[in-house]
């Protein structure tokens, strides 16, 4: 009896070892010894404009940018492993193995390390979309508003729009982005120069999920009189790194491969609308302990990509009211662009995401409209959703329109001149970063001049009046206004008070049924008050 339990006791754990062996994992290797890459001749590896970018910004090509030694690739794929991907800067491959492949692996004598990542692929026929809740547009030109919050309506006065700045996307799909008007453009000019589905090992990008078709319409989507993204005539290339439904360890190394080949193609931005802490295996959790921008793998591969000459631009994630509250890795490392959310007037959006990091620097850096920012949908129509990972793209915009204006900029400048832009860059929090930077502000700061502050001017317009009159302050959001109009025996005609926001400054007031006459408006705000005579025809 004790004999056989003691047999049935090995054949079980023999039984678990082989299927704790079976899965996706990341096998690490020693060294890159014997390749036939040089950094004198990086034109082997890296294309033309990913070794100018690395000249501007100071980048030395080194061993950490030469291919995975093919050699030990091949190695690996000898025991019977499959070998998903590649990566350089860890000097890694990713692989999926059955039976006991892993034994033979770990025997390899260039083998150093392995980690588990995900377990084996059990839906090859395709993967199931997230679920975006977001509400049907009714408005014409829908997205003015978070245009104008950071100034990139000004930014397209100048006739700023991205030409020549090369954005990577990285997301969890583009539905209808092939076939849709609003993105027609970005095919007919060849504007979108690679695509690579990373989950899937193919070039088709244009399925599973919606999430990217939103984020890239916020940069790029273009429709006469209907919409206008902040930077449709950047270029574009487009990565799913994201594998829906499931959440491993195996979507940060997608990620990293994506970030590598962004890297040797030359793109000068990556939008990174995605986060990683918890995950379908709870052994692979991060902590909010371990957010020191060094610990995540999505973190070590963002801080690279930014070595490289790169800006990275990332949601702060959108865990403000769980019990994580805090950002989201990559937004923990330093150096990247981490994008919170604010409403319409000004507040932080209850879902954003805030600092310290857990060596205490601040985070979020930056803030962009999160709540309500108009998108295009996979079916081309307009529509409204919520998020940090709507914020990203609309400052990752007034990066691209920032590098195109001031070209020479290296990317630690341009993350420096975002920031410094900032409204709250005097005096930034955990909450904000330092808060909502701006186009015309950062040209200021870049031309070595004092960006303006509030005057409280106001000012009205048209005047004499038809039926519409315009109320303009120059006051900052969040300030209280009081406006009301008068007639000439100071009888009360009309009343509008309250906070001032992105969306009521300018204010238009109808007067059409007032009758032809003289009239005074009296306006209050920012500690000024101001009486202006109204001529009614």
């Amino acid at each position: 009896m004790v004999r056989n339990s003691v047999i049935t006791v090995i054949i079980i754990l023999i039984h678990q070892l082989s299927y704790a062996q079976t899965g996706r994992y990341a096998i690490f290797f020693s060294d890159k010894a014997g390749t036939i890459y040089s950094v004198d001749d990086p034109s082997q590896f890296l294309s033309q404009k990913s070794i100018e970018r690395r000249i501007k910004n100071g980048v030395v090509v080194s061993e950490e940018d030469f291919p995975v030694n093919e050699g030990y690739i091949n190695q690996v794929k000898s025991t019977g492993a499959k070998v998903l991907h590649a990566s350089r800067w860890m000097n890694a491959v990713m692989v999926e193995l059955e039976d006991n492949e892993l034994n033979s692996i770990l025997q390899l004598p260039f083998v150093t390390a392995h980690e588990y990542i995900a377990p084996a692929k059990t839906n090859p026929g395709g993967r199931a979309g997230r679920v975006h809740k977001k509400k049907d547009a009714s408005l014409d030109v829908v997205n003015h508003l978070q245009l104008t919050m950071l100034g990139l309506d000004d930014m397209h006065k100048e006739n700023i729009y991205g030409e020549g700045i090369v954005v990577g996307v990285f997301d969890s799909g583009f539905s209808g982005v092939d076939v849709t008007t609003p993105f027609k453009a970005l095919f007919d000019e060849g504007r979108i120069t690679f695509t690579q589905d990373l989950v899937g090992k193919t070039s088709n990008v244009f399925q599973y999920d919606d999430h990217g078709t939103e984020v890239l319409s916020i940069m790029a989507a273009s429709q006469a009189g209907t919409y206008l993204g902040g930077v449709p005539k950047a270029t574009y290339q487009l990565y799913v790194t994201e594998d829906d439904p499931i959440e491993y360890r195996i979507e940060e190394y997608n990620w990293l491969v994506a970030a590598e080949k962004a890297d040797s193609a030359g793109v000068d931005i990556i939008n990174s609308s995605l986060g990683y802490n918890y995950f379908d295996d709870a052994t692979m959790d991060y902590s909010t302990s371990q957010l020191d921008g060094k610990t995540a793998v999505v973190s070590r591969a963002a801080s690279i990509a930014i070595r490289k000459g790169m800006l990275v631009v990332v949601s702060a994630g959108n865990d403000g009211n769980t019990s994580w509250r805090l950002v989201n890795p990559p937004a923990d490392v330093d150096g990247v662009l981490a994008v919170g959310a604010i409403t319409s007037t000004g507040n932080l959006s209850n879902f954003s995401s805030v600092g310290p990091t857990s060596d205490g620097r601040i985070k979020p850096d930056v803030v962009a409209l999160g709540s309500g920012v108009s998108i295009i949908k996979q079916n081309g129509t307009t529509g409204f959703t919520s998020g940090t990972s709507a914020a990203a793209p609309l400052v990752t915009s007034l990066a691209v329109g920032l590098l195109q204006k001031f070209p020479s900029l290296t990317s630690t400048e341009l993350y420096n001149l975002i920031l410094a832009s900032g409204n709250m860059s005097d005096n930034p929090d955990n909450q904000k970063g330092q808060g909502l930077p701006r186009y015309l502000e950062a040209k200021l700061i870049k031309e070595g001049k004092t960006p303006e502050l509030p005057t409280s001017e106001i000012h009205v317009y048209p005047n004499p009046i038809t039926n519409l009159v315009t109320l303009s302050m120059d006051v900052a959001p969040g300030q209280w206004a009081s406006v009301r109009v008068y007639d000439l025996m100071g009888q009360l005609l009309l009343k509008s008070e309250g906070e001032v926001t992105y969306v009521n400054n300018p204010l238009e007031l109808d007067i059409s049924h007032f009758s032809a006459g003289l009239y005074l408006m009296r306006v209050e705000t920012g500690g000024v008050v101001k009486t202006i005579r109204l001529m009614k025809h």
